[in-house]
């Protein structure tokens, strides 16, 4: 099954498979600091989903600020699941929840500018770079497939290469976050204050996360 999540102007929006619902608490433990509502669409096709499994999903929704969650499926054994607990089903055939997968996907650019400060409970998620021109404040969770510059201070949690690239990097002008994650490799922000005053990078080191001073070379 694919899930949507997206907010009601749609400036957050997160689509990602779940494949096992047997072992979902780490995919909903990075929505958890999300304050603002979020609708949640379920799109499963050729797939009996049972009451019991939603029940375990509708839990985890629950958890996270989920305003709205709805179904779409042409299996109608998921869709009498969903509307045995009150969620609200959808029967529509395999075409059309693929037609409006593909619209969401559509919504999703590549490369992400975000002008002003992410504040806490926040998260802007790319598929490509992403680059913030404003602060990213503690409780904020931005990430990307590709890199992120975050050109101002980073205070929040950013995970870089989130498709598996360890060749991706965390920059800014002010580097000092809560975490930092690049591909598989977690590192926890440092206690100090950073001391320095030009922009720091982070980037994957013989299997460990480094951060350096990010200077840009004068070829002249």
């Amino acid at each position: 099954m694919e899930i949507v999540l997206k907010n009601n102007g749609s400036k957050y929006l997160e689509i990602f498979s779940l494949l096992d619902l047997d072992n979902i608490h780490e995919t909903f433990k990075r929505f958890s600091s999300i304050k603002e509502p979020l609708e949640a669409t379920i799109f499963a096709v050729n797939e009996t989903i049972s009451s019991h499994q939603l029940s375990k999903l509708k839990y985890h929704f629950d958890k996270i600020n989920i305003c709205s969650l709805c179904i779409y499926s042409n299996n109608r054994n998921t869709i009498l699941s969903g509307k045995s607990l009150k969620i609200d089903s959808t029967f529509i055939n395999e075409r059309e929840i693929k037609n409006k997968l593909l619209l969401f996907h559509s919504k999703k650019k590549d490369d992400i500018l975000h002008k002003g400060t992410v504040r806490s409970g926040e998260r802007i998620s790319s598929n490509g770079n992403l680059c913030i021109i404003g602060d990213v404040n503690p409780g904020a969770i931005v990430s990307a497939k590709k890199n992120i510059y975050v050109w101002g201070k980073l205070l929040g949690i950013a995970f870089a290469g989130k498709s598996g690239n360890k060749n991706a990097y965390i920059s800014s002008l002010y580097l000092n976050p809560l975490q930092l994650r690049i591909a598989d490799v977690i590192a926890i922000g440092p206690k100090d204050k950073p001391k320095n005053s030009y922009p720091e990078i982070a980037l994957i080191d013989k299997q460990t996360i480094i951060i350096k001073p990010h200077l840009i070379e004068n070829k002249n």
